[in-house]
């Protein structure tokens, strides 16, 4: 690939926001000199993405999706990459995770790669939770709902495979080629970061929608535009100074270090992807008393914005999924303590102008610690007694993984 460097960053404590970069070709070709001499470009090899793949777990959460966009997602993997999927669909009266089993076996028979699927609501995983004492990700005797939870398993169980990336992909995605364009792109991101604590978060060209009978090419989907307005008020009101920097706030498809993501709180839900944003700059930011004081003096945070050629085209779940997103995301940015009481205020006027809530109550949204407490090992331990499943060569991993 040849992507564009930073042209601007924002940098609030020691977390480092680059502006949009661009993506320029997909394919580089062989010349070795082109970076060398463009300063502003940097090319990426297929070597280094190569070297890359092999660290990266990519993980697909899943709740009733049709089968065929599954396939299709999978198909746009790079093969190097490990595939998880985490899915939270339902058992009965059709065993809809029986057949995403099935699928599973048959792609990885056929192109010989390796993957894992589990279940979220496995009684079993939730035992091992109890028992390593992380329950912030339980409601009751069983794994709460929720995309970010099964997030936290897929990324838990990556670690237990020494992977030093994760990287998070939609299941609903139309475009296998899209996909194939996202994890370029988490990997060039993170060979062009500058710390080990890095996030890679991607900006869609478009947003395609059809009307009448073509398509409209929206830049902005209708909640990210909401939520990246407000993360933006915050950012400038620490700052003194207003910015539009952020414009990935909801971006499901998005990459981190293994270093950075098991040091972050996570907020349960739809919420997760703008919380990432918050409790970095919580943690990282210098505003408030940091858990990780040698990340801020040493290394800092880096977060990436890298903008696709790809359109984004994905399944249409309803106003009614929109409502829940936008209360939700706005939700972890109102009870934040980085958040101010005029910002919160605007924010409830937003939700009540959009009918996301009927009051003017909101309600904070359950967050998950971060999973560096978690004992890998005893969590490896005992994991094989769940619904996990597993494909391909796994025999590289025995070294890391022991029932």
């Amino acid at each position: 690939m040849k992507l564009d460097f930073p042209r601007y960053i924002e940098r609030i404590g020691a977390v480092n926001i680059n502006s949009i970069q661009k993506v320029y070709e997909l394919d580089s070709g062989k010349s070795e000199e082109y970076h060398n001499t463009y300063r502003t470009i940097r090319k990426i090899n297929d070597e280094e993405l190569l070297d890359i793949f092999n660290k990266l777990a990519i993980i697909i959460p899943i709740k009733d999706e049709k089968l065929k966009l599954l396939e299709g997602v999978l198909s746009g993997i790079p093969h190097d990459c490990l595939v998880i999927i985490v899915s939270n669909s339902q058992r009965y009266p059709i065993d809809r995770f029986k057949m995403e089993c099935d699928i599973l076996q048959q792609f990885t028979r056929f192109v010989d790669r390796d993957a894992i699927i589990i279940h979220q609501k496995d009684p079993v995983l939730a035992d091992i939770f109890r028992d390593l004492e992380y329950t912030s990700i339980l409601d009751g005797d069983i794994v709460r709902d929720g995309k970010a939870e099964g997030m936290i398993i897929g990324m838990i169980i990556a670690k237990m495979l020494n992977k030093e990336y994760v990287g998070f992909v939609d299941a609903d995605n139309y475009v296998p080629g899209a996909i194939n364009e996202y994890i370029k792109i988490f990997g060039s991101g993170i060979l062009m970061s500058q710390s080990p604590y890095s996030m890679i978060r991607i900006s869609w060209l478009y947003k395609p929608k059809i009307v009448g009978k073509s398509f409209y090419f929206a830049k902005w989907g209708r909640i990210s535009d909401v939520t990246n307005r407000y993360l933006n008020e915050v950012i400038s009101y620490h700052t003194g100074f207003e910015t539009e920097i952020i414009k990935t706030a909801n971006a499901g498809e998005h990459a981190l270090s293994m270093k950075l993501a098991e040091l972050l709180t996570y907020s349960s839900g739809y919420s997760i992807e703008p919380y990432e944003i918050v409790n970095i700059i919580e943690e990282f930011g210098c505003i408030l008393p940091s858990k990780y004081p040698d990340v801020i003096q040493k290394e800092g945070v880096e977060i990436l914005q890298i903008e696709t050629q790809n359109p984004h085209i994905h399944e249409d779940k309803g106003n009614e999924h929109l409502s829940r997103m936008l209360k939700e995301s706005l939700s972890c940015i109102y009870f934040s303590k980085i958040c101010n009481k005029s910002i919160r205020w605007k924010i409830i006027k937003e939700l009540r102008s959009a009918k996301a809530i009927t009051h003017d109550q909101l309600s904070p949204l359950p967050t998950i610690k971060p999973f560096n407490t978690i004992d890998i090992q005893k969590f490896a331990n005992r994991i094989g007694d769940s619904t996990i499943r597993f494909y391909g060569n796994m025999e590289r991993y025995i070294k890391y993984y022991t029932v």
